[in-house]
């Protein structure tokens, strides 16, 4: 069988340091000679190429030039290559496989995000065999065809779908959590994919959208929050999607002050638990019946991360169209939200 070719792009993150022996300090390595750091990708069955950002960044400054550049250089690169592996750092991964996973629409070839806690310089580094199954999972293929066909961060003996993920550990390991939907493989001494849960291949052309409008405001409820203050806060600036991030199944304090404000806006006023698990359930309690008859969008079980960045690209999309806004983001694009 031929061996598969796999595009490894290096965005940043804690993975790409070394240890600088002379200065003690982490600096990024040539991810051209990745093989010399991490000699086991030479025994995959894979050919690996490299891409990597020329001034790497710290994943707490990702922005969407930056997610457009991702994107386009995967793009460009997508007939090329069978697999790709994007290498990042943890704390903002989960909004950039939000990303991908709704630019990348019909995926027939899988994108691996991966990171670590630890540098690939240190002894007890996680990056190693976090990089080396990434690439092994974006190189696998049954019958001729990828295995995996949608965008997934692997971490920690782990692989989920990417918008479905939420970082939840800054000190262990085991960063990641997908708590609505379940782990793609058991990984282990053997790779074992639960091909019920993956994406189904649609034989559809590829779609590749970008463009995103980051006029997002999120107000996070909390017993005792003054309601004057939240819609002062609502009105000073000029966010066209509001995330309530409310109780439970989508509850939120109901006074009728709130509930006209909400009625009388043009904004589009989203509900998302604060809760990791479970799904908004506008009708379960009264005062979620409340908000859904004063507009309040449901957002189902999508996690924040993924309403956020759904929002973004849709209102750039329908920026004066709210019904086909709210039509888009209730629809299941990339497997984000439970059917």
């Amino acid at each position: 069988m031929k061996k598969s070719k796999v595009l490894l792009l290096y965005t940043g993150g804690t993975i790409g340091m070394i240890e600088n022996p002379l200065e003690l300090s982490l600096n990024p390595f040539n991810f051209d000679q990745i093989t010399n750091e991490v000699p086991e990708l030479n025994k995959l069955n894979c050919t690996i190429e490299t891409i990597a950002f020329e001034n790497p960044i710290d994943s707490s400054n990702m922005n969407i030039e930056i997610w457009t550049q991702i994107g386009d250089e995967i793009f460009k690169n997508y007939n090329y290559f069978d697999g790709f592996v994007v290498l990042h750092g943890t704390d903002t991964m989960s909004y950039t496989a939000s990303a991908l996973s709704l630019m990348f629409q019909n995926l027939t070839k899988p994108i691996i995000l991966t990171g670590s806690q630890l540098p690939l310089g240190q002894v007890r580094t996680d990056g190693k065999e976090n990089l080396i199954t990434a690439v092994e999972i974006a190189s696998k293929k049954q019958n001729n065809y990828s295995l995996v066909n949608e965008v997934a961060i692997y971490f920690e003996n782990q692989l989920f779908r990417g918008n479905r993920t939420t970082k939840v550990n800054s000190d262990h390991f085991d960063a990641f959590k997908s708590y609505n939907y379940p782990s793609l493989a058991d990984i282990g001494v053997e790779i074992n994919f639960n091909l019920n849960y993956l994406l189904k291949n649609k034989i559809k052309k590829l779609k590749y959208e970008k463009g995103f409008e980051p006029s997002i405001n999120i107000v996070f409820f909390y017993p005792g929050i003054i309601i004057k203050n939240v819609i002062k806060l609502i009105l000073s600036n000029s966010s066209k999607v509001v995330v309530l991030m409310s109780y439970g199944s989508g509850n939120l304090p109901i006074e009728k002050e709130f509930v006209e404000f909400l009625i009388s806006t043009d904004k589009i006023f989203l509900n998302v638990s604060q809760c990791k698990a479970g799904k908004i359930e506008q009708e379960k309690y009264e005062t979620g019946l409340q908000l859904k008859k004063a507009g309040v969008i449901g957002v189902k079980d999508m996690t924040l991360e993924t309403v956020i960045v759904k929002s973004m690209l849709l209102i750039k999309k329908y920026p004066f169209d709210k019904d086909k806004f709210v039509e888009a983001l209730l629809s299941n694009i990339a497997g984000e939200i439970t059917e």
